[in-house]
């Protein structure tokens, strides 16, 4: 079975089609999907999916893009909703500063502040960072290191700061970019990276793998994902499945 770490079901668009779509999952090898908030009504949508369907779990934050909406009072209603058994992170949280619809400051605070819930509820952190690769290894390596753990979402830096991540107990998530011609510094990262270390997603319905690549993604293209590990580890793909199968419910702390 294959276990999607990071999905934005929520999103318009599977407006038409989701429950359909969601309703296919199982037929087509995928066990489980951790559905990702990201926005605070997004947060909300995801603890639906949670309640409507058994194999989804939720990962309940605010991205870096959506701070602007954050404030005290709905870090205490995050806090209430994340002590449901099927929340099983808090992310994605992080900085962006390629879209910078937020000041760099304010992202910072909102990060912290996320993961301290994170330390306080015991759960792990799902981190989204773009352009701000090492204002987000400096934040998480003093506020987080040592504490609960997580994934750091859809991984674009260096192998040297992969290593350091993996050795302060982080997974890596890998999704369709693996797939992509040009995707040279992921691909030499997760042939350097333990295979314990790394995580399937799709961060659907964005980065579609190729021969999709620029259509909609969902969690039926992960084989395409794992295939491709399977060629830069010289494994089978079935045993890629079956490792980040066991590394996903590592990460959440799932039960098998």
């Amino acid at each position: 079975m294959i276990f999607d770490t990071h999905a934005h079901y929520d999103d318009e668009a599977f407006q038409e089609d989701r429950e359909e779509l969601l309703g296919s999952m199982r037929e087509h090898g995928i066990g489980k999907i951790v559905n990702v908030g990201a926005s605070l009504r997004g947060v909300e949508d995801t603890c639906k999916l949670m309640q409507r369907y058994d194999f989804i779990y939720g990962a309940l934050g605010v991205h870096p893009d959506e701070v602007g909406e954050l404030t005290e009072e709905w870090m205490t209603r995050l806090a209430e909703m994340l002590s449901s058994e099927k929340a099983v992170a808090v992310g994605e949280i992080g900085l962006d500063y390629y879209w910078d619809k937020e000041g760099h400051d304010i992202q910072k605070y909102w990060f912290v502040r996320q993961m301290e819930l994170a330390k306080k509820m015991d759960l792990p952190i799902v981190v989204h960072s773009r352009d701000a690769a090492k204002d987000t290894f400096d934040c998480i390596r003093e506020h987080h290191r040592g504490c609960t753990g997580g994934v750091i979402h859809c991984y674009s830096g260096s192998v040297e700061m992969a290593k350091e991540y993996v050795k302060m107990g982080y997974f890596l998530g890998v999704g369709g970019v693996i797939t992509f011609k040009n995707a040279r510094v992921l691909k030499e990262v997760v042939a350097e990276i333990p295979l314990e270390h790394l995580v399937v997603e799709t961060d659907c319905p964005y980065l579609a793998p190729t021969p999709y690549r620029g259509k909609r993604n969902s969690s039926l293209y992960l084989p395409k994902m794992i295939e491709a590990i399977a060629q830069i580890k010289k494994l089978e793909a079935e045993e890629v499945e079956r490792i980040t199968w066991e590394n996903a419910h590592r990460l959440y702390r799932l039960p098998m």
